[in-house]
């Protein structure tokens, strides 16, 4: 007999879900900062898998806490920060009962009128897999925990004509802050991420060497971020950072070497060497090859004659 799968659970606001965790009512229907020296969050609270309507920002300092996005459970030995978006299913929150950090909690409708509301589209790490959670040094601890103290305090004080503006406003610094970590984390972490561009390569040779293109087409971005186990945005964002090209770009660089490779070593038709690499019409891969060398193929390899 099979076992009955856990039921997802959604929340579509935030006052239904700290209502049926048995949290605190919030201060404001539309945002919400749970600070772990106030509340505690069990495991039995969201031990199975849930689903939230709204924005989710989560800083914990201490290690013993571990959750698990898709099909991977990460454990924050260092502590950590994540971000996610409305509608990423999450499931398995444990944390000891020192923990220290906070959760906040935005709902979309919260900034539907500021330009938030289309900038926030920009933050990629809202896409991150937990995995991927940003490590902050003890400065960016300060600056991190001092804008979610403003916060806090902006929601427990009398609300005014302004209270919405101020917080809006720490919201953007918070977030430009961690866009700017984020960047300092890609550069620190230099050998692991090195170590993440030779396996795209390698993964991106396989692909090619071996003729699995013919079979399956193109490489897409999400076949690569699945072969790497990283997320589609943090392999993007990646590898902007170290070669200013997208995860598409790259895959285009690396096509056009192999047809370069494969033009000046065979004797296959053009024909035959667009196939090869995966274009249905030989006519695409034409056009992209002069769009990325100003030559066609056939110019390109008279140019080796």
């Amino acid at each position: 007999m099979m076992k009955p799968k856990n039921k997802l659970r959604h929340f579509h606001t935030i006052s239904e879900m700290q209502q049926e965790l048995g949290l605190p009512k919030p201060w404001h229907p539309l945002i919400s900062m749970l600070n772990y020296k106030d509340v505690k969050i069990t495991g039995e609270m969201l031990a199975t898998n849930f689903v939230m309507d709204f924005y989710n920002i989560t800083y914990n300092e201490s290690a013993g806490c571990s959750m698990r996005y898709g099909q991977t459970t990460y454990d924050f030995n260092e502590g950590g920060m994540f971000f996610t978006s409305p509608g990423q299913p999450l499931a398995g929150v444990q944390s000891i009962d020192s923990a220290l950090g906070f959760t906040l909690l935005i709902h979309p409708d919260f900034f539907r009128n500021y330009n938030l509301n289309h900038k926030i589209k920009t933050y990629g790490f809202f896409s991150y897999s937990v995995t991927e959670s940003l490590h902050l040094s003890d400065k960016e601890k300060n600056i991190i925990t001092t804008i979610a103290a403003i916060i806090e305090d902006e929601l427990k004080t009398a609300i005014d004509d302004l209270s919405q503006d101020v917080m809006i406003a720490q919201l953007e610094l918070l977030l430009n802050y961690s866009q700017r970590f984020y960047k300092r984390q890609f550069i620190t972490r230099k050998i692991m991420n090195n170590d993440l561009l030779n396996r795209l390569d390698h993964a991106l040779d396989q692909y090619f060497n071996q003729e699995i293109s013919a079979v399956n087409g193109l490489p897409t971005v999400q076949y690569l971020s699945e072969e790497l186990k990283v997320s589609p945005r943090y392999l993007g964002d990646m590898l902007r950072m170290f070669t200013g090209h997208n995860t598409q770009q790259h895959i285009h660089l690396k096509l056009i070497e192999k047809a370069k490779e494969r033009l000046t070593t065979t004797n296959l038709s053009v024909t035959e060497i667009a196939y090869e690499l995966g274009f249905e019409h030989s006519q695409s891969f034409s056009k992209l090859f002069k769009s990325k060398t100003s030559l066609s193929p056939l110019e390109f390899r008279q140019s080796f004659n």
